[in-house]
């Protein structure tokens, strides 16, 4: 089973190109659909110790617990590792079941892929990237985001251009969703060409 990390700064459209696998059938674990799943369960009394403002109504406020950890590395730290242990352990189970499934190929969507170190759990790495005004644009025209808050996200993240580097596929999103599409046709078509 061969295991695509693929990851990309914020803005890229990682989640256009993670339903596009999706859609051709490859199973796809998302870790941002997984902390905001364990923001509503298992991490919620973990992260109530630590952090207890960002608790309402018994759910994780994400806008309270984003500020409370915007530029302050050791707060983030803190959260990281309540919650990336929680994350892994989800991302096990994800692989066994696609395992027990019979993929010949899966895809883990993980923002983050080469600041945790994530590259050493993955046989391919797939970055997605589109040019800087496009990725701006998209971001802040997000609710409740700030260039400021842009920026600071953007300083946390490897630059574009090293990831790139670092790439085994790139795909590029600065265009239509339909350029997207045939990349990620032409990759999975090169992984079932290797495979054969």
């Amino acid at each position: 089973m061969i295991r695509i990390g693929l990851t990309g700064s914020i803005g890229m459209g990682k989640t256009t190109t993670a339903k596009l696998f999706a859609e051709a059938g490859i199973p796809v674990y998302d870790a941002d659909a997984v902390v905001h799943e364990l923001y509503q369960s298992e991490a919620v009394p973990l992260i109530a110790k630590a952090f207890p403002e960002a608790v309402i109504d018994g759910r994780i406020d994400r806008k309270i617990l984003s500020g409370l950890v915007l530029n302050q590395p050791q707060r983030l730290q803190q959260l990281e590792a309540i919650v990336h242990p929680l994350v892994h352990e989800k991302e096990k189970q994800f692989l066994q079941q696609a395992e027990a499934d019979g993929a010949a190929v899966v895809v883990l969507d993980i923002p983050l892929l080469f600041e945790t170190g994530g590259t050493k759990r993955v046989d391919k790495i797939l970055v997605v990237s589109a040019p800087y005004e496009i990725q701006r644009q998209r971001v802040l025209s997000r609710d409740n985001m700030t260039e400021e808050k842009f920026q600071s996200i953007l300083a946390r993240q490897l630059p574009d251009a090293e990831k790139r580097a670092k790439a085994d596929f790139i795909v590029d999103t600065g265009k239509d969703k339909d350029f997207a599409r045939q990349q990620v046709a032409a990759i999975l078509r090169k992984l079932q060409n290797s495979a054969a």
